[in-house]
């Protein structure tokens, strides 16, 4: 069957909702949390010289960014039929339909589906790393790359090695002292991390992490909505526990005559936001309800809103009950909680995965579905059905009122 025939397919099966396959993505700087549900078993299961897999991507037409030998569809959300005997990429459904797959104005704006979300797990902490903006990544030919957390309770069963995160250098610090530090990436410990502040995380909260802020994120499992972009820069040498970073990744996503320009590292900090003594009031998401209602039994909540580019909610329908949810856009979604029906179909969240398998859990919500609405059943007498829902440019998201 060609790849629109079963684009065409599954799209007539699920009335505009499509199902979506996991898509594992490792790091070969990283150590798998284990909070992703693969088995046990799994997490090496791309090779030793890959690294642990540490990460799932969502509704993902963005290409992991992983260096030689990374598989060309690495990264990226397939589309598979009900039977799950048939598959084809997200990326060929929106490079086929356009605007009738994820809405006009949209694809009008970005002529692609222009974010994704993913759970970032790792046992410790990642090192202060950065984004790029437009203009920066702009340079080597990619986006830029603003994105937001969320902790969900349901996969952070422990915290690991450090859950806290460090964001930006703390107010008083000079620009003379990150460049320092920069300049000792190479020498060992480049203390990079003492000029920043850490931050206690709490389940169920977030954070905005815009493009030109440093942050060291924290060893919980992660959710992070982004723009459709995989640029960074690493610019802490060392870890805790004397993990090591390769100086390649201090340079990474650097246009190639500015390697080894120490001021064109510092102009990819946004210093402002770094140094802003109001960044926790500024940044710290707390769910708010949407205002929408939708039904008895059933709460839409904005978990990341302070960025238009790339957002999420959470849907919580109370047992027994069904509802039909009505968005605005087209969206992702997961479900991270509880067991039911998305229409007609199997809607679960798995307990565990053995990589390669399909599961129930993930789907892809055309435009025109999410507007028609979405009827959700929860099929359990005592949990709730928990969904993430993560789309982009939002009409209604705080971040553009």
């Amino acid at each position: 069957m060609g790849k629109i025939s079963v684009i065409e397919r599954a799209l007539n099966e699920g009335n505009g909702v499509v199902r979506l396959a996991p898509a594992w993505v490792p790091r070969s700087f990283c150590r798998p949390g284990r909070r992703l549900r693969l088995h046990p078993d799994d997490y090496f299961s791309l090779g030793l010289a890959r690294g642990g897999i540490d990460e799932r991507w969502f509704a993902s037409t963005t290409p992991a960014d992983n260096g030689p030998g990374t598989p060309e569809d690495e990264g990226l959300s397939y589309i598979v039929t009900a039977d799950g005997k048939e598959k084809a990429l997200l990326t060929e459904a929106v490079a086929h339909f356009k605007g009738a797959f994820i809405g006009e104005a949209l694809y009008g704006k970005y002529g692609r589906w222009p974010m994704f979300s993913k759970f970032f797990d790792n046992m410790g902490p990642l090192p202060h790393h950065i984004h790029h903006d437009d203009a920066h990544a702009g340079l080597v030919g990619e986006s830029g790359k603003p994105e937001m957390y969320f902790f969900p309770a349901q996969y952070n069963n422990y915290g690991a090695e450090f859950p806290f995160t460090f964001f930006g250098v703390n107010p008083g610090v000079t620009k003379d002292q990150v460049r320092e530090a920069l300049m000792n990436f190479a020498k060992g410990d480049n203390h990079l991390l003492e000029l920043s502040r850490a931050y206690k995380l709490r389940m169920d909260t977030g954070w905005d992490v815009p493009p030109g802020v440093l942050h060291a994120p924290a060893s919980l499992c992660t959710y992070e909505p982004q723009f459709a972009s995989d640029v960074y820069a690493m610019y802490q040498s060392v870890l805790y526990f004397d993990h090591a970073v390769p100086e390649s990744l201090l340079w990474k996503n650097c246009p190639a005559d500015r390697i080894g320009d120490f001021d064109y590292l510092m102009e990819v900090i946004d210093w402002d936001v770094n140094v802003d003594p109001n960044f926790y009031s500024n940044r710290l998401m707390l769910p708010i309800p949407d205002g929408e209602a939708q039904g008895e039994g059933c709460l839409s909540e904005w978990i990341c809103y302070k960025c238009a580019s790339a957002g999420a909610k959470r849907l919580t329908i109370q047992p027994g009950k069904t509802v039909t949810f009505r968005d605005q856009v087209a969206y992702g979604l997961l479900c991270v909680e509880g067991f039911g029906k998305i229409g007609e179909a199997e809607l679960s969240s798995p307990a565990m995965i053995r990589f390669g398998q399909l599961t129930n859990d993930e789907y892809f919500v055309t435009e025109e579905a999410a507007k028609a609405g979405v009827t959700f059943t929860n099929l359990s007498e005592t949990q709730p059905l928990v969904i993430l829902m993560h789309f982009s440019d939002h009409p209604s998201s705080p971040a553009v009122k």
